[in-house]
C-alpha cells in the first residue's frame, strides 16, 4: 500500500515536471531503491520563544521587520500534523526538524536566559518526534556563549533522543572553526553527533534591501563557516566529525580555485592545514535545497553524489524536493535514492 500510494505520487510530479522526471530516474523505479525517503532541512518553532526572540532581534533574519505570523507557511511550522500531511503528499517519510533560527535565533540571550530558552526549545522537537517516532527525527540547539552550557544541554539533548545538533554559521561574530568551539566539535566527534550547521539571518544593513539576506546573504555565511572549519583546521583535528551544511554549502563548492591557488602562492594560508583547502570539500554533506537543477548537478560532479542529501527547507520554500530530484534527467535511480533518503539514513545511524 505505502509502495503503491508513493508510487502515484512519483507518478504526478513527474507530470507536473513536464516528464522529464521519467528520463532522469526512470519514473519512480528509484523509490524501490529507497526505503526511507527523508527531508534533512524541515523547521518547526516554538510560540512563546519566537516572540520572545523578535522582540530582541527586530532587525535580524527575515529583513527589519519580524515575518508575519498570518503568513501561510507560518502555521505549519508549530503543527506536526500539518507538516505530517505534507509530507504524505510529497511522499516524505521523515524528516529531520530543526529549529527556525532565522526567525527565532537565541543569540541575544545570556547566561540562564540562554540555558532556559535552548533547553525549552530542545524540549519541543523532543516533543514531536515522541508523538510521530517514525515520521521525526529530532535536532537539538546549545547555548553557545557558555561551551560548558553547551556541553550539559548536549548531553541532556541526547538522552531525550535527539540525534542532530541544529548549529548556526557563527555566534556572535565567532564563527564555527574558532578555537573556542573546539571542545564542543570534540564531543560531537566522540559522540558520533550529526551537525546541521544553517546560518541564523543575515543583519548587515546592506543586505536588507532586495532581501539580499536571503538570496546571496545565506550563501556567503555558508561561505565563511566552512571556510572558517577548513582553515582553522577543526576538521584536521576532528576528521571524524560529520557536517551537514544547509542549502547546498553556498557558493562554496563552487569556487575553490582561487583558494587552492593560495596553498602555493601564500603557503601561510595553509599553517592548520595539510591539503589544499578543495580536499576538505567531501568532509562535508550537503543538502539539496539550492533550487536550479543545473547547480545541483555541479555540485554533484564536484563532491560525490554520496555527500549530498536531500533538503527542502520546509515549509519556508515552496519547492517539493522529491519532485526537484525526479526533474533532474542526469540522475540515475541509484543516484536519487541516495540523496533523496539513503545516504541520511546511513548518517544518521537509522539503518
Amino acid at each position: 500500500m505505502k509502495l503503491t500510494r508513493r508510487t502515484a505520487i512519483g507518478a504526478a510530479a513527474a507530470a507536473l515536471a513536464g516528464g522529464v522526471a521519467s528520463a532522469g530516474a526512470s519514473g519512480a523505479a528509484w523509490r524501490t531503491l529507497c526505503p526511507i525517503c527523508m527531508d534533512f532541512h524541515t523547521h518547526f518553532l516554538d510560540m512563546e520563544t519566537l516572540e520572545l526572540a523578535q522582540s530582541h532581534a527586530p532587525s535580524s533574519g527575515f529583513g527589519r521587520r519580524p515575518l508575519p505570523l498570518s503568513l501561510p507557511f507560518m502555521r505549519k511550522m508549530f503543527d506536526p500534523a500539518l507538516q505530517i500531511a505534507d509530507m504524505d503528499e510529497r511522499g516524505v517519510d521523515r524528516a529531520v526538524i530543526s529549529s527556525a533560527g532565522v526567525i527565532q535565533g537565541l543569540s541575544f540571550a545570556e547566561g540562564a536566559q540562554a540555558v532556559a530558552l535552548n533547553r525549552r526549545v530542545n524540549d519541543v522537537a523532543a516533543s514531536w518526534v515522541a508523538r510521530y517516532p517514525n515520521r521525526f527525527v529530532g535536532s537539538f540547539v546549545l547555548p553557545l556563549g557558555n561551551i560548558g552550557d553547551a556541553l550539559q544541554e548536549l548531553e541532556r539533548a541526547t538522552r531525550l533522543g535527539l540525534r542532530v545538533a541544529n548549529m548556526p554559521a557563527q555566534y556572535r561574530g565567532a564563527y564555527l572553526g574558532d578555537r573556542r568551539f573546539e571542545e564542543l566539535w570534540a564531543a560531537f566527534e566522540q559522540a558520533g553527533i550529526v551537525a546541521f550547521i544553517h546560518p541564523e539571518g543575515v543583519a548587515d544593513p546592506w543586505y536588507q534591501d532586495y532581501a539580499m539576506w536571503n538570496s546571496i546573504g545565506q550563501s556567503i555565511e555558508e561561505v565563511r563557516v566552512m571556510t572558517s572549519l577548513i582553515y582553522e583546521g577543526m576538521l584536521e583535528r576532528h576528521p571524524g566529525l560529520k557536517l551537514v551544511m544547509a542549502h547546498g554549502g553556498g557558493y562554496m563548492p563552487h569556487y575553490m580555485g582561487r583558494l587552492d591557488r593560495n596553498a602555493e602562492d601564500k603557503p601561510e594560508t595553509m599553517a592548520n592545514i595539510s591539503m589544499p583547502p578543495s580536499a576538505y570539500l567531501r568532509r562535508f554533506y550537503y543538502d539539496s535545497c539550492v533550487y536550479d537543477p543545473r547547480t545541483m548537478e555541479v555540485l554533484i560532479e564536484r563532491v560525490g553524489a554520496d555527500r549530498v542529501v536531500m533538503g527542502g527547507d520546509y515549509p519556508v520554500a515552496s519547492q517539493n524536493p522529491v519532485a526537484f530530484l525526479e526533474a533532474i534527467p542526469s540522475l540515475s535511480p541509484e543516484t536519487l535514492a541516495a540523496i533523496a533518503g539513503n545516504t541520511a539514513v546511513r548518517l544518521l545511524g537509522l539503518d
